[in-house]
């Protein structure tokens, strides 16, 4: 057959392939042996029809056959068309169970003894007995290999779709994280820079007045702060790219920037005093970009919910094993119920990430305090 046609009957269906088949054989067989009278063609197509459902019910169809082929020994009709019960036991072995398999190839071999005995020529029981037992074996094992492969297979295309699903999960936690990694550096970032232009501007009108000089100056300062917000924006929003000029002007800000950030909010009025303990250069880069947020944040908070006149501490201890951060101030308590916000919430999920502990609340003798504690060791967890 050309290979154009094997690929048309391959698309046919199922049914209408089997009914192909039985046709084909039924035409092969009919003119090969002899068929006497009535009972050798009604013989002939109890013999073959029932493969027209072979797959889909290929144990009936095979006791059908076996049926048949009973009936044939019993009248003493010899007919080709026994190769079905071949076709039949492959069926069986391709599309049942393994130990169906077995019961039709015990049925077979019995059906195997039974025509040689009666059929064989003298002397040959034993060689027909031995040809006929390997040609139905033969056939159970390509049976049993189709089914075995195409279980393979199966198995591949379910592994397959749970792998693809996997993924997809796996791309819309990191979409997920992603956007919640955005959500909460913007809030950072434009949290702390319009509180600190907003002080900013506030001392420049005031200031404007009495020493335009000075005003002057804080509205530099503003313009650099608005410049300073964009690029950092533009970091996390993945836009700034290793070999751009900005990205080395202003690379991620870590612990080194922390006093940068406290001559920024004494600029603001909020008097900041920082202290750093340890040597933070072996302190990975992550854990100190967050340890930076984390104080930008709590200052911003200080900035933005304490009256003039506060004052806040920074302290940052850094270890092999870890980095303490504690932020107080001596600002007065917020007044009625609290309500954690964004910021907190921000704050914990960034200690959270490498494993530490987050504590913020009001101080015993007054103030405010935020404390965080990085374990490092899980910064392989973080990143």
């Amino acid at each position: 057959m050309r290979p154009g046609l094997v690929e048309r009957v391959r698309s046919l269906d199922p049914l209408v392939q089997d009914g192909l088949l039985a046709a084909l054989l039924f035409a092969a067989t009919f003119g090969a042996g002899r068929l006497e009278g009535r009972a050798g063609l009604l013989l002939q197509a109890a013999l073959v029809l029932p493969l027209v459902g072979r797959r889909r019910a290929p144990r009936t169809v095979f006791a059908l056959i076996c049926g048949a082929a009973l009936v044939q020994w019993l009248l003493g009709l010899q007919l080709p068309a026994d190769a079905a019960l071949l076709v039949a036991l492959y069926t069986v072995a391709a599309w049942s169970e393994r130990r169906w398999t077995v019961a039709a190839a015990v049925v077979l071999t019995a059906g195997i003894v039974l025509a040689s005995w009666r059929w064989s020529p003298d002397g040959r029981f034993l060689a027909s007995v031995a040809a006929l037992t390997a040609m139905a074996a033969v056939t159970a094992v390509l049976g049993s290999n189709i089914r075995d492969k195409r279980t393979y297979l199966s198995a591949l295309e379910d592994r397959a779709v749970r792998l693809e699903h996997e993924r997809d999960q796996r791309a819309r936690l990191a979409a997920a994280e992603e956007r919640t990694r955005i959500a909460r550096e913007m809030h950072d970032i434009v949290t702390h820079n319009l509180s600190v232009m907003v002080a900013l501007t506030d001392a420049a009108v005031y200031a404007q007045e009495h020493s335009p000089a000075k005003a002057t100056a804080v509205m530099h300062q503003i313009s650099e702060t608005g410049r300073q917000a964009l690029t950092d924006m533009r970091r996390s929003l993945g836009v700034l790219r290793a070999g751009e000029p900005d990205a080395e002007r202003h690379p991620p800000p870590g612990i080194a920037q922390l006093e940068p950030l406290a001559a920024q909010m004494r600029a603001t009025g909020l008097a900041t005093r920082l202290e750093v303990l340890g040597d933070p250069a072996p302190v990975p880069a992550t854990a100190q970009l967050t340890v930076y947020r984390l104080v930008q944040e709590a200052l911003t908070n200080t900035l933005k919910h304490s009256p003039s006149g506060t004052r806040a501490e920074v302290a940052v201890r850094c270890s092999p094993d870890a980095v303490d951060v504690d932020v107080t101030d001596d600002g007065p308590a917020p007044s009625g119920p609290s309500s954690p916000g964004q910021g907190l919430a921000g704050m914990r999920e960034r200690t959270t990430a490498y494993g530490g502990s987050f504590a913020a609340g009001p101080r015993p003798g007054g103030g405010w305090r935020v404390h965080a504690r990085l374990d490092l060791a899980a910064e392989g967890a973080a990143a």
